[in-house]
């Protein structure tokens, strides 16, 4: 007689995954225009990713970027 055994189910860590913000909720955190930020990452001044027409962006890149900033100074104004 042959025995049925169950298969344990193998637990894996779930990798993190930061939620995007979209350009106005970004734009938002920092309390800049959404197309400041834009430019900002068109330049690749700020870590971002386009999908499509649209612009995304993580809490810690903005954090990075704020931080690297105050690092350097004030943020050099560029019209």
């Amino acid at each position: 007689m042959s025995e049925m055994h169950q298969a344990t189910p193998v637990t894996q860590p779930v990798p993190h995954f930061e939620r995007f913000l979209d350009s106005h909720q970004a734009a938002e955190l920092l309390q800049i225009h959404p197309k400041t930020l834009q430019r900002l990452a068109r330049k690749g001044e700020i870590r971002a990713m386009r999908i499509g027409k649209l612009w995304r962006f993580r809490t810690s890149d903005l954090d990075a970027w704020v931080d690297l900033r105050l690092k350097l100074g004030s943020y050099p104004y560029r019209p």
